[in-house]
């Protein structure tokens, strides 16, 4: 199945996508736009052209695993975002993601504006590969 995942963030929006084995997550784009609304379409957009079956939207859970505003504000960029596409959108734990792509960033000695412009489809890509690992686990699941 072609997944997409989702990193929303208030100004870029990182996006990824696997292969339809769902072996390989890799990253697609990073959506530039801080309104709501046109970062929705954006996305829904991508999920279109990409051929997305599923989508999977980043949740920035809290680490005691409670939900804060950004929590809320990315359960609503979920709902809006599937009265826009036809596949199903799930919410995943993305918390410490943009923590592990800052990492893998420094690994890489990626600097400057190129880091900037690539942490947040790092972060979808890295949500990505763990809802994948879980699926391994969990056959004939979304």
């Amino acid at each position: 199945m072609k997944i997409m995942s989702v990193d929303f963030g208030d100004a870029r929006t990182g996006i990824a996508m696997c292969d339809k084995t769902e072996f390989l997550a890799s990253p697609i784009t990073v959506i530039h736009e801080k309104r709501f609304e046109h970062a929705i379409e954006k996305t829904a957009a991508a999920a279109i052209e990409n051929k997305a079956e599923a989508v999977i939207v980043g949740l920035p859970l809290n680490m005691n695993g409670s939900e804060g505003p950004r929590a809320e504000l990315c359960r609503e960029f979920a709902a809006k975002l599937s009265e826009k596409i036809e596949v199903p959108v799930r919410m995943w734990d993305e918390r410490q993601t943009t923590v592990s792509a800052a990492g893998f960033l420094n690994e890489t000695d990626t600097r400057g504006k190129k880091r900037k412009a690539v942490i947040d489809a790092v972060a979808a890509v890295i949500i990505l590969d763990s809802y994948l690992q879980w699926r391994k686990n969990h056959p004939g699941e979304f």
